[in-house]
């Protein structure tokens, strides 16, 4: 039996065994500017631009936190927006403090609803408040001067037929400006604004503190 040790073993190896690093560099730098060249070339075949339907549904949680992503954005670059919320109450939240005291003249902010159905308790009062929200809503879509409009929570209120579906998805095609972008939120979004909507996100839940006994915290939840 001839024994050999780990250096004659990989002098003795085939030479594609063993890639010096500077052979790895160069293929990856090969690849890269492959790969940035077909980028490129598909990035240059986009030129349009239209004001977008957006929607944010599923079970997980950072539907409406995306969505005040995309209103701080708008904020950052002094663009005008809006924001209506459709459910949500008298509820105390980050969001809304910091817009009203800070960017309050660049983002309109209507606190509609009066809280989660399971709170009212009344179906009469959530639809006339929805309904109200959804008059609040037009009013701002329809000014060509915001550019991007948030209707938080908006899903749930079809859901519950608060608000007409139909209605709804008739005055995004045929009133909304050109280059508005709306922004939809909420869980079980219904398949016609899902087929309607331009950008679709659904938010998947995996692990969630309340089912391990922890309530709502500021600055994660509101």
């Amino acid at each position: 039996m001839t024994i050999t040790n780990n250096e004659d073993n990989i002098m003795n190896a085939p030479s594609d065994d063993i890639t010096p690093p500077q052979d790895d560099t160069a293929r990856h730098n090969a690849k890269m500017a492959r790969k940035k060249q077909a980028r490129d070339k598909i990035m240059a075949s986009k030129t349009d631009e239209k004001g977008l339907v957006i929607v944010h549904t599923g079970k997980g949680k950072g539907k409406s936190s995306a969505a005040f992503g995309m209103i701080f954005r708008c904020i950052a670059h002094d663009l005008k927006c809006g924001v209506v919320q459709f459910i949500k109450g008298g509820m105390d939240t980050g969001e809304r403090n910091l817009i009203n005291t800070h960017f309050g003249d660049r983002c309109d902010f209507h606190t509609m609803g009066e809280g989660f159905t399971w709170e009212t308790q009344d179906r009469e009062r959530d639809i006339a408040a929805a309904v109200a929200a959804w008059e609040k809503a037009k009013d701002l879509i329809r000014d060509p001067d915001y550019h991007m409009v948030l209707l938080d929570e908006i899903n749930i209120a079809l859901r519950y037929s608060y608000i007409d579906l139909a209605e709804v998805l008739t005055f995004l095609e045929d009133e909304k400006p050109n280059m508005t972008h709306v922004v939809l939120t909420g869980r079980n979004a219904a398949d016609e604004l899902i087929e309607k909507a331009d950008l679709v996100t659904e938010m998947s839940l995996i692990k969630h503190p309340f089912r391990s006994g922890i309530k709502a915290q500021i600055g994660v939840e509101f």
